[in-house]
């Protein structure tokens, strides 16, 4: 209680578990705080869930936010939703694998314009981009360019680490939009203990591999072609047996996108857009672990239909 705030004097305050469970229903519904504040006094499903009575105001939901974003326990909070998934049978323990893959996701800020440098998606030699420092270009001073195709996007990449059975979210990584996937790849792997890791071609390279075989990881990224040195029929195979996997990652950032209406953020800031991807990610393991119990419940004859 001490560490979000509290000193234990004073009048009673809220439960910290029911403002979680509050800003939980909050990304699940896609609500703005007064929204959540509203539905918290009228909806009968979102006061039986979170208890809380009386009922916060909408500032209160925002600085009880804020002030886990400041504490950095987003990864500990959907680290503790998973395990308690895995307790209830839900999500598998030890998984064989985990897919990792980035998303691009819009800022909520207008850039006022935008730069005639900047950086291009998947492109390893990044210093032949200039990307300007002007704080002035956007009131969200964290995000940046990153030209994908022949669209230009302003915001952040997210990126998403997934178990290979079932596809939940085991862990979530947002850096600006220019960021070098190949180089974000030792940040997410260098604490996990899986037995492969796969990814795509933007991941490959051989201090990536070199990671993977350090830790006993077998590598599951896929061969990337380059200039003068086309790949090999082997490496076609071993990439097409890669993509038969990854398909949960990709399905994972469509129901981000469409399911939780993450394509955009709604906060300014690195910290609190980790916070805002971190919220999402919770809601997803929790509805792929609702999917999961309603399965169980139909009967075999039903399957047979």
């Amino acid at each position: 209680m001490g560490k979000l705030g509290r000193s234990g004097y004073g009048p009673q305050g809220y439960s910290p578990v029911g403002l979680l469970k509050a800003i939980i229903l909050q990304a699940w519904h896609n609500l703005s705080d007064e929204a959540l504040e509203e539905a918290l006094r009228v909806r009968l499903d979102f006061m039986v869930i979170t208890g809380l009575n009386p009922v916060p105001d909408h500032t209160t939901l925002c600085r009880f936010r804020n002030r886990l974003t400041e504490l950095k326990l987003w990864d500990s909070l959907l680290l503790e939703v998973n395990h308690q998934l895995e307790s209830r049978g839900l999500k598998v323990k030890e998984t064989q694998g985990a897919i990792i893959d980035a998303t691009i996701i819009e800022s909520a800020a207008r850039p006022c314009k935008e730069l005639k440098a900047i950086a291009v998606d998947r492109e390893e030699d990044m210093t032949s981009y200039q990307v300007e420092e002007d704080k002035s270009l956007s009131k969200d001073p964290d995000a940046t360019w990153l030209k994908k195709g022949k669209r230009s996007y302003f915001g952040y990449k997210g990126f998403m680490l997934t178990d290979q059975e079932d596809g939940y979210i085991d862990q979530v990584h947002v850096t600006p939009a220019h960021a070098s996937e190949v180089s974000e790849f030792k940040k997410i792997a260098h604490n996990r203990k899986y037995k492969r890791m796969y990814g795509d071609k933007g991941y490959a390279s051989k201090e990536n591999k070199e990671l993977l075989r350090s830790k006993g990881i077998k590598n599951g990224i896929m061969e990337k072609a380059v200039k003068n040195k086309p790949l090999t029929s082997w490496q076609k195979r071993f990439n097409h047996m890669i993509s038969k996997v990854r398909y949960r990652v990709e399905q994972g950032f469509g129901t981000l996108k469409r399911r939780f209406k993450f394509s955009r953020t709604s906060y300014f800031t690195l910290p609190k857009v980790h916070a805002q991807m971190s919220l999402k990610a919770i809601t997803f393991n929790l509805l792929k672990g609702l999917n999961k119990v309603e399965f169980m419940k139909i009967t075999p004859e039903v399957c047979l239909i």
